[in-house]
């Protein structure tokens, strides 16, 4: 009996000596919600693209590459040289093309000597009428035959002009599908640009939304997962939505070197004036089961478990809707190690 006694007692200042480590869950530190005035917007999310890309095609076809000048990667200017085609064969069908110009030319200087001499001893009689209308329209075919070679003359001197492939803008160049050797046809793909380095955020908006949605509006965007924020403005809204998604796209001006083509980004639009709240740190809100909750200090150094209603998220801070006083303190971080009830020691931040 004295033996049980003796152990019962043991256990209840054992228990008293634990109670007082346990009655201090946690060393937090406290703020009280900021009062802060943030304009109204509408978050979206969507892909980043190049503004317009332009695709540098072969516009010969049949030659071999013989230079490719530029890399992926590469910012290029308005003129410059991309490629060069081998134009060994064109030269040659140039030359050929010149030696029928200038034969065309000879066929005709005789035609219209021929033709004048006709009409000069017409009246004499020597030439007949026939003869000389078949002198007239012996030149008029000889002036027509040297206008085609010409114009032969020309293509194949503009053809010889193409197999030099200069960038027709500036840009960056995003893609390059040409191999060096390889024989080209009309109309390959040899370079994509993306044209003067411009980038825009389609941004998918709802439907309820799109009403509010104007161009020249500022928005923010945020390239999810690399933390890169940036100040931009809306360019244009599209007139349609999409059947599927009920959401149309909202066209989104970003700065140059920002991000790159086919990231996802999300991101906020202002569609209205600033507008009084309460805000706190992100970290003073936990979210458990789907609800979001805060800790509220208590007067006994006890905390209590507040259900609040947030809104938007800036910097780092979570506009409270509603459940919370502005005077009340609540804890600023580590909530997910508290209960309620559970006593805390309060430190300066």
């Amino acid at each position: 009996m004295i033996r049980s006694v003796l152990l019962l007692a043991l256990l209840a200042s054992a228990w008293a000596a634990e109670t007082p480590a346990r009655s201090a869950a946690l060393t937090v530190s406290v703020v009280a919600p900021r009062s802060e005035s943030w304009p109204a917007t509408v978050r979206s999310d969507g892909d980043i693209a190049a503004w317009q890309e332009l695709v540098v095609a072969a516009e010969v076809g049949g030659l071999r590459l013989a230079e490719l000048l530029a890399e992926v990667g590469d910012p290029v200017s308005a003129g410059q040289v991309l490629a060069r085609l081998d134009d060994r064969a064109l030269r040659a069908e140039l030359a050929a093309q010149e030696a029928a110009v200038a034969e065309a030319e000879a066929t005709l200087a005789q035609a219209a000597a021929d033709a004048r001499r006709s009409e000069d001893a017409g009246a004499g009689g020597t030439f007949s009428q026939q003869q000389r209308l078949q002198f007239a329209t012996a030149e008029r075919a000889a002036i027509a035959r040297l206008a085609a070679a010409r114009a032969r003359l020309d293509s194949q001197r503009l053809a010889l002009e193409r197999t030099v492939v200069v960038a027709r803008d500036d840009g960056v160049v995003s893609a390059r599908p040409a191999e060096p050797g390889a024989v080209v046809q009309v109309g390959a793909e040899l370079f994509r640009l993306v044209r003067r380095n411009r980038l825009e955020w389609r941004a998918a908006v709802t439907a309820g939304d799109l009403a509010l949605v104007r161009g020249g509006q500022r928005a923010r965007v945020e390239v999810a997962g690399f933390g890169a924020t940036t100040a931009a403005s809306v360019r244009s809204v599209a007139p349609g939505l999409d059947p599927r998604t009920r959401t149309a796209l909202v066209y989104i001006d970003l700065p140059a070197g920002f991000a790159r083509p086919g990231l996802f980004a999300t991101g906020e639009i202002e569609v209205g004036a600033p507008a009084p709240l309460l805000t706190l740190p992100a970290a003073a809100v936990v979210v458990r089961d789907g609800r979001a909750l805060v800790f509220a200090l208590g007067a006994d150094g006890r905390v209590q478990e507040l259900r609040v209603a947030t809104g938007r998220r800036q910097g780092g801070r979570v506009e409270i809707v509603s459940g919370l006083d502005p005077a009340t303190r609540v804890v600023a971080g580590g909530g997910a190690f508290l209960a309620d009830g559970d006593r805390v020691t309060v430190v300066e931040p």
